[in-house]
């Protein structure tokens, strides 16, 4: 059964994702609102599917801010990229550069406004990305983060990529650390599974800390949660 429904989502979802996304340069002629509601309609088809052709329930702990704020989320999985923004209603995305290389899919990406992360280090890059960091703040949204970078299985804490801190002090918001589970349905390595996954806001770490004191202190949060919720 769970193969089957396997099947079923992902032909479903990937399948009409293509066309979703062949579709958003002219949902993008109607200007950015107009692209953000396409993007979030996308996010919505995912929960659809999750929900009813894979059944994958979602619980929510805690709530997000009713303000803007750097959500620090723990990764482990494609699921949560789309989970969470459909959770907080269209916010800025970081996004490794390769990503924003893939044809059409990197040019909606800009088009809905993301902060691209260059892992060279180089001075321009990082120029550029504090620009995209201030701008995102400017606008008043929220910014996803996933500082330690790549997919996790439970249990694992790899250390916090650079980029964390220079996008704290660019944004000048609050950064909530965000715990998930959804590796126990779709993990890193091996075969979706039904169930039940849990999105754990924490307490909002406040703006205008040293770099040393937020990222360890975002790193020991989003983990000591992740770990809480194994017990």
């Amino acid at each position: 059964m769970t193969a089957l429904r396997t099947l079923l989502f992902r032909t479903v979802f990937f399948g009409l994702s293509v066309p979703i996304v062949l579709i958003a340069p002219v949902v993008a002629l109607f200007g950015q609102r107009a692209f953000r509601g396409w993007v979030v309609f996308w996010t919505r088809f995912h929960a659809w599917c999750a929900r009813y052709l894979m059944g994958i329930r979602v619980r929510v702990e805690g709530a997000p801010l009713a303000t803007p704020a750097l959500y620090a989320a723990k990764h482990q999985s494609f699921f949560e990229t789309f989970e969470l923004v459909r959770m907080l209603g269209a916010p800025t995305v970081v996004m490794r550069q390769e990503f924003a290389r893939i044809p059409v899919w990197g040019w909606a990406a800009r088009r809905y406004g993301v902060i691209i992360i260059d892992r060279s280090g180089s001075a321009n890059a990082l120029r550029q990305m504090m620009r995209e960091a201030r701008a995102a703040g400017e606008e008043g949204r929220s910014v996803i983060l996933f500082p330690e970078g790549t997919r996790s299985e439970m249990g694992e804490a790899p250390p916090v990529q650079a980029g964390l801190a220079g996008l704290y002090r660019a944004v000048g918001l609050p950064a909530v650390p965000v715990a998930l589970d959804t590796a126990r349905v779709w993990p890193k390595h091996g075969p979706m599974q039904s169930g039940v996954v849990t999105f754990r806001f924490g307490a909002p770490i406040p703006a205008g800390l040293k770099r040393e004191e937020v990222e360890a202190r975002v790193h020991r949060e989003i983990n000591a949660l992740n770990a809480n919720m194994q017990a």
